[in-house]
């Protein structure tokens, strides 16, 4: 294949995600008829295009002739992956980023393609007088066209955190996520000896002992053989260790899929559901626990049901957990499509959707038992507000502090909260809320 096939894959990755598919899904479509070079480019392309696209845009807007939120949508995502082989990609010479951009915006919109040709090589030649905001001067305009996220977003950071957490949140999100394993059986000392012998270099997480990191370019299939782990970052990882389930406990994970906590609740608990409202995303849990049960002796004890988390089928049970939808903007380091497909409107609607969840999940939870609310979101509407406005509407409930994860990561009202400008991971939050009686 050559790298054309690989731009145009990029490109209808592009397409997919304007279409509301997630990014990592749609290019693992794309990547299936490729070779593993071109695959390589495609995720480069794709993910580099998304994690900068605000930048990208400002750099296109200062030699289009035209508005560019006035272009074609196949036009400007071609503009932008161009546009990013020309500023980010020193490996990729600048006739082949044009030129091949231009075949790209030919076969999409053939009217366009001297225009397309006209902005590129104009950039290209005029890269090193491009200027940006300054962040002293005006930080929201920085943080949006070289820090490459939305201004409504922006805006509600810096109001929250100040400028200057705001400018290293900005900047850790901009970074390439590392990949971590969390073990589900032994230790992870003994995992990194595991992976060592099979040539993977590794190393535990200072965040959980359980966790460890491999390199991006490591074979994640021959290390998953070798040990008993899940992909898994520490963000998600720390939630199920703040949540110290009891080894006796009768657990569910009511919005379970992809699995990977529910797998960590499985590890210690007696007995674990794992619940999702879509079946196609069960599957994906229950291969990762038939994958993980084939390599140990010990039993696995995970069940899996289809269900609505806003009405789940379950007897009170000793402990739940509640991993809400949400806006995700903890994981926009991993998942940079996130940050422009989430609006102030979805905010609200999903706000609203975690209070009904919330509500029908405290139902499901015992006397005396433990509901853990979590998300991989930084937003205090979804967070501690939620929490306070579940904590007034039902009396019977109160906020139990963690204390199974290192001091630094329980703030002072006893939430779990771990940012990415801090912590060097996933953002998360979560609350331990225990049910009066027995």
């Amino acid at each position: 294949m050559s790298a054309t096939a690989a731009r145009t894959a990029a490109l209808e990755v592009l397409r997919a995600v304007r279409r509301g598919d997630l990014a990592d899904r749609a290019l693992v479509r794309e990547q299936e008829v490729l070779a593993p070079r071109d695959r390589a480019l495609v995720h480069e392309l794709v993910f580099g295009t998304l994690r900068l696209r605000g930048r990208l845009d400002h750099a296109l807007a200062a030699f289009s002739s035209r508005p560019i939120d006035a272009l074609d949508a196949d036009v400007l995502d071609a503009l932008r992956l161009g546009a990013y082989q020309l500023l980010e990609l020193d490996g990729v010479p600048a006739y082949a980023a044009i030129s091949e951009t231009v075949e790209l915006v030919k076969l999409a919109a053939p009217k366009a393609s001297g225009f397309a040709n006209a902005v590129l090589q104009a950039l290209h030649r005029g890269r090193a007088e491009l200027t940006f905001p300054a962040l002293a001067a005006d930080p929201r305009a920085h943080l949006a066209t070289w820090g490459s996220h939305p201004a409504w977003l922006v805006a509600r950071w810096i109001a929250h955190f100040g400028v200057e957490e705001t400018a290293a949140l900005v900047a850790a999100n901009n970074a390439r996520p590392e990949l971590f394993l969390r073990v589900l059986r032994g230790s992870g000392t003994e995992a990194v000896a595991a992976l060592a012998e099979q040539g993977i270099a590794a190393a535990t997480s200072p965040l959980d002992t359980q966790l460890v990191r491999i390199d991006n370019g490591a074979d994640v299939p021959a290390a998953l053989r070798t040990v008993p782990a899940v992909v898994q970052d520490p963000a998600a990882a720390l939630v199920v260790r703040f949540a110290a389930v009891p080894s006796s406990a009768l657990v569910a994970d009511l919005c379970a899929a992809p699995g990977g906590k529910a797998l960590g609740l499985a590890a210690g608990a007696h007995y674990t559901v794992a619940a999702d409202l879509s079946l196609r995303r069960l599957r994906r849990v229950r291969e990762n626990r038939d994958r993980v049960q084939a390599q140990q002796p010990l039993p696995l004890r995970l069940g899996l049901v289809v269900a609505d988390g806003r009405a789940p089928p379950l007897r009170p049970l000793d402990a739940v957990l509640l991993d809400v939808p949400c806006t995700g903007t903890g994981t926009l380091r991993r998942h940079p499509d996130g940050r422009w497909r989430v609006g102030p409107r979805d905010l609200a609607a999903l706000v609203a959707l975690q209070r009904t969840l919330l509500d029908a999940a405290a139902a499901r939870v015992r006397p005396g038992g433990l509901l853990i609310y979590a998300t991989c979101s930084l937003e205090p509407e979804e967070n501690e507000d939620q929490v306070r406005s579940f904590l007034e509407r039902e009396p019977q409930f109160s906020l139990e502090p963690g204390s199974a994860v290192a001091p630094g990561l329980i703030d002072a009202h006893g939430f779990l909260r771990v940012l990415p400008q801090r912590q060097g991971c996933d953002g998360a939050f979560a609350a331990r809320l225990r049910r009066s009686g027995r």
